[in-house]
């Protein structure tokens, strides 16, 4: 009956009480998002409670000290210290939980109020396989949601650690992840397309298409149709010009295909081709043909576009089939 009574309950206590919990898998805090919130927080109060277990503590005069240990709402508590409120409500859970359960209850706190970003959440998921040897179907049911969407989120933490800090801080949104993750195995063309979302705010669409013509390249150099040279001429083209470049051979001459995203990049691209003795080496007698995506322009010319936000332009049915499509990171998705 005490414990239902605990638990049913909103008492208020001391801020400087509440500790963190060692198992919060969120570890993204958004400071000025944080300064919005203590501002709400001064004007309304804390609206929702904190969760959190009680412990007693002995002093070493014999007395007892009482401590709570956080299970949900860090960002909440942190952003009542910034208001300056001495007191916070909390809703007391028992303290008997196991480790797992503690962390099993503080990411499905989260996730419930979708708390936690990309990042945090794979790698909460992956703290119950590594330090619980929880299934990912297990998982999916604690969560409400498919084996498919928890391996899904698992695969992000593939990605190299300067990514996904873009990821946590929102700079790329997960649905950029698909792509990158499409080139894991080219650290270089990973890194390339990483930075064309950042600087050059590509959408997902946009960046997906980039990431089929990689593949497609793939295959291309596979294919013992195209011969050493050509991929050398390539090679060549693509560090003077600084872009991507493809060359298609035909009966009679061909076609070069550079890629531009800006007036900027291209008059870069023309400046460099113009400059004498800095490519006339590398053609033979191609015809050439200069080719712009339909991608944004770059951000180095106009610093506003610096500010927006990422853009993934999937629609929400797309997004909800792609979380759990079982060959989401397959390369036959990518194919031409």
């Amino acid at each position: 009956m005490p414990s239902q009574f605990f638990s049913d309950s909103i008492f208020w206590i001391e801020t400087e009480k509440v500790h963190p919990n060692p198992y919060q898998p969120r570890h993204e805090f958004d400071d000025s998002k944080l300064r919005d919130l203590a501002d709400s927080i001064r004007m309304y109060g804390v609206l929702q409670p904190l969760v959190v277990t009680r412990h007693e503590k002995m002093k070493e005069d014999g007395g007892l000290s009482v401590e709570y240990e956080l299970i949900s709402g860090e960002r909440r508590l942190r952003a009542s210290r910034l208001a300056g409120l001495d007191q916070v409500p909390v809703i007391i859970r028992s303290n008997e939980q196991s480790d797992r359960e503690k962390l099993e209850l503080a990411i499905i706190e989260n996730l419930q109020r979708e708390d936690l970003n990309a990042v945090d959440r794979a790698r909460a998921f992956q703290r119950l396989v590594d330090e619980f040897k929880f299934k990912h179907g297990e998982i999916g049911a604690k969560v409400g949601k498919s084996r498919v969407y928890v391996s899904n989120t698992l695969r992000i933490l593939a990605l190299p650690e300067e990514m996904l800090n873009a990821l946590s801080e929102g700079k790329i949104t997960e649905g950029h992840t698909r792509p990158l993750l499409m080139l894991v195995d080219r650290k270089e063309e990973q890194m390339t397309l990483f930075k064309e979302i950042i600087f050059k705010k590509v959408t997902v669409r946009e960046a997906e298409m980039i990431a089929r013509k990689i593949a497609l390249d793939r295959v291309r150099r596979h294919n013992s149709s195209v011969d050493p040279e050509t991929l050398a001429m390539e090679a060549k083209l693509k560090e003077s010009l600084g872009t991507r470049v493809s060359i298609e051979r035909k009966q009679v001459g061909g076609k070069i295909t550079i890629e531009f995203f800006s007036d900027e990049d291209l008059q870069m691209i023309v400046g460099v081709m113009n400059a004498e003795g800095k490519i006339k080496n590398v053609l033979p007698s191609v015809s050439t043909e200069i080719h712009a995506d339909s991608v944004p322009p770059s951000t180095e010319s106009d610093p506003a576009l610096s500010e927006q936000e990422p853009i993934d332009d999937r629609t929400k049915e797309e997004k909800e089939a792609d979380e759990n499509d079982e060959s989401l990171y397959s390369l036959k998705n990518f194919s031409i």
